[in-house]
């Protein structure tokens, strides 16, 4: 009985180079997805530090804005204070102190009629104007920056000092609400402490808005 005996040759180099090349490519593709999720990232992030960046810097108009309308605010009725009669709506002065009163604060104090009470000094009644600013504190970039979790890619000190200067605007804006609700309900001793308040977190925020812009660039 014969047996018939079947010779094959493997190929080695083949083998090995299809290995190599197989190899070769999964790490290519793996290198490649994630250079293009690397690439998405780095955009996202980039996007988001603009936005933020845009935001802070509108946010820091507002707040110079409220700080400089308090401080008159706050200086017009510090002058008027030792005036009042009684009420807001009726002052005790002279025509001179009133209209120099009246240049430095247009529009605070609006005179209907007057008395003379003696020599030169009048009973001016009339009405109290306060003007506030009640702007809204935006933080859209921030919420959908950490709703997307873009915020994932920012340090550990980037995130601490975005988050205390966000915490911090809220209470301003808080503050803000509060100042608005006094001057609606006629208190006004309670409002001229609330915008001192304000200016003074006001002034804070200022300073940590300065150092998130010189300092967003490297929330890597």
């Amino acid at each position: 009985m014969r047996f018939l005996k079947l010779k094959g040759r493997f190929n080695f180099k083949y083998i090995i180079g299809e290995i190599l090349l197989l190899f070769i490519g999964i790490n290519l593709a793996i290198w490649f997805n994630d250079w293009n999720s690397s690439k998405k990232i780095n955009e996202s992030k980039k996007i988001a530090v603009s936005k933020i960046m845009e935001e802070v810097e509108n946010n820091q108009l507002e707040i110079d804005s409220v700080i400089r309308n308090n401080d008159r605010v706050l200086n017009a009725y510090k002058s008027f204070k030792n005036l009042y009669d009684g009420n807001t709506s009726r002052i005790n002065t002279n025509p001179a102190h009133l209209q120099s009163l009246r240049n430095k604060y247009p529009n605070f104090f609006s005179v209907r009629d007057s008395i003379l009470l003696n020599d030169d000094l009048y009973h001016y009644r009339g009405t109290t104007h306060i003007n506030l600013e009640i702007p809204t504190l935006t933080e859209i970039a921030w919420k959908t920056t950490t709703t997307l979790n873009v915020t994932n890619e920012f340090n550990y000190e980037c995130l601490y000092e975005l988050e205390s200067v966000y915490n911090l605007q809220r209470r301003v804006q808080s503050e803000i609400n509060k100042s608005a609700d006094a001057l609606q309900g006629g208190k006004l001793e309670e409002l001229m402490i609330i915008l001192e308040f304000i200016n003074q977190l006001g002034h804070q925020l200022q300073v940590d808005y300065d150092s998130i812009k010189k300092n967003i660039v490297n929330c890597n």
